[in-house]
């Protein structure tokens, strides 16, 4: 196949679906970390991130008349608050027009969760992490080792509160309550969102155990009415058949289809196939060096990943 006719598969036959003309349930992913962070593209530069690009399917589902439902598939340990937040609000937008049915796969913590209660029904498999409703920031105190090895920082600020969570310093008590006020109140948004999305569930019940940080299976979920069933992919394509009384309704994957410059990042990849390859490339193996949390930023994780 020619370089031109590969581009022609690349713009015209990518279209994010499976071409039908009858009912569709789609299917949309969210998988991994969520971040607010911006993907590189094949040129190098800022691609789409996975708020925006989330956004735009829950749109394209959201408006199509031939999708009746909605099954999101999360597979992720949380990330960013104000992220998550921002996909909840648009899986929510969506609910309010057609069912939206979540399937949590092998992880939906923390954040993951945050999202998924924005859907009609929860369904996870008996084995998935899930749960971890909490929030946490993290930073890395070493003022001792600079004590020990001599160092000293030197900082200029405007105003005491502008290092706060410096690691050069021990933190002063007032900085602490702050810090701790924003986690605080970031928690109450979460049991807001888990409140409203999980209206049976006794809030006391969520301040006494559910919501204090704990990881659990699917299966306890169930049992504590933090989800709705158990099952498997094809049980929540069921259910979203069921829920938009369209039997016979086709499951099609909505992703992003290819423009100009990814098919164009393509090209340039085919042609430096026989270029000299680099003399080292670097590797990061262990899970968990990834995602690199980044100081201070507050997030929807579990603690595991707060290294």
């Amino acid at each position: 196949m020619g370089i031109c006719a590969v581009v022609l598969v690349l713009l015209f036959g990518t279209s994010g679906s499976t071409v039908s003309h009858g009912d569709k349930i789609a299917q949309i992913d969210l998988e991994g970390v969520i971040t607010s962070s911006s993907m590189e593209s094949f040129f190098g530069a800022g691609e789409e991130s996975m708020v925006t690009e989330l956004a735009a399917e829950l749109k394209r589902a959201r408006e199509d008349d031939t999708v009746k439902a909605v099954v999101l598939r999360i597979n992720s340990p949380g990330g960013e608050v104000t992220a998550a937040d921002t996909i909840h609000h648009h899986v929510k937008k969506t609910a309010a027009v057609k069912p939206v049915v979540i399937y949590m796969d092998s992880m939906a913590a923390s954040g993951g969760y945050y999202v998924a209660c924005a859907g009609n029904e929860i369904i996870a498999n008996r084995t998935t992490m899930t749960g971890s409703i909490g929030v946490i920031i993290s930073t890395m105190s070493y003022h001792t080792l600079f004590t020990k090895l001599g160092l000293e920082s030197v900082v200029f600020t405007s105003g005491k509160f502008k290092d706060t969570l410096s690691g050069s310093r021990a933190m002063r008590p007032e900085e602490k309550e702050l810090i701790q006020g924003m986690v605080n109140q970031t928690y109450e948004r979460f049991l807001e969102v888990v409140k409203e999305g999980r209206p049976k569930v006794p809030e006391e019940k969520l301040r006494s155990s559910l919501a204090d940080g704990r990881i659990i299976s699917g299966q306890d979920a169930k049992a504590s009415g933090l989800i709705d069933a158990t099952g498997y992919l094809e049980d929540a394509h069921q259910r979203a058949r069921e829920l938009a009384k369209s039997p016979g309704a086709e499951v099609i994957h909505l992703h992003k289809e290819s423009g100009w410059l990814e098919a164009l990042g393509l090209m340039q990849t085919a042609r430096r196939a026989d270029a000299t390859p680099p003399r080292s490339i670097e590797l990061r193996l262990d899970p968990a060096a990834s995602p690199a949390l980044q100081p201070g930023m507050i997030y929807l994780l579990p603690a595991f990943y707060a290294r």
